[in-house]
């Protein structure tokens, strides 16, 4: 193994697939209105207020989050924590890119909205993978550990709901173009829980 001394120093888990034992849910899975109808400036406003960057970081040879989502206003930032190189691999429909990032490096970078979620890996240490989903609008999320999320000042209407997660690929009935969901002003809407059978899983 390269970097033994860094990547080998405890073990590497395997993020491509996380169920929490107690819920059952499931981490890392992106959720994301597709083609929303109305927009939401003050919730762009606060967003980029609150998190101007976004970070990816390399830490024990692995990407940290595994999967990370982004507005394209907002910047994102590769980073290294680890005391060796890494490097960048990132291919979508707009953006490519493929560059070193040095032992405690940083690398800003502006990105452009995609239509699916990206790869991201290391070429130095191959089984290093994650993923990056960018949007032209502010209503996404990314599970946690329980497989819940939350997604505010969704217009209220009729939304099409979409579930990604990389070992299955579309969850949601629709694939791509989403579930349809109605959203209600000022109220808070639940969407039902959504079950992967193992047979899903690629």
């Amino acid at each position: 193994m390269k970097d033994a001394q860094v990547c080998a120093a405890e073990p590497i888990p395997d993020d491509s697939l996380v169920v929490d034992s107690s819920s059952k849910g499931i981490r890392y899975c992106l959720v994301y209105l597709a083609r929303p109808k109305g927009t939401n400036p003050e919730l762009v406003k606060q967003l980029l207020e609150s998190e101007p960057q976004v970070v990816v970081d390399q830490q024990s040879c692995r990407f940290v989050p595994h999967v990370a989502a982004m507005y394209e206003k907002q910047q994102m930032l590769f980073k290294s924590s680890d005391p060796v190189a890494h490097n960048v691999r990132l291919a979508g429909f707009n953006n490519n890119l493929n560059i070193m990032l040095p032992a405690n490096g940083e690398l800003p970078r502006a990105l452009n909205a995609e239509r699916r979620p990206m790869p991201v890996a290391c070429d130095i240490h191959p089984w290093m993978q994650g993923y990056l989903m960018v949007f032209d609008h502010p209503f996404f999320a990314v599970t946690d550990e329980q497989g819940n999320f939350e997604i505010e000042g969704i217009p209220a209407g009729t939304q099409n709901v979409v579930i990604w997660h990389e070992k299955v690929g579309y969850v949601t009935a629709g694939a791509a173009r989403g579930q349809e969901v109605t959203i209600s002003a000022g109220k808070e809407t639940t969407l039902s829980p959504v079950k992967i059978a193992p047979s899903q899983v690629k």
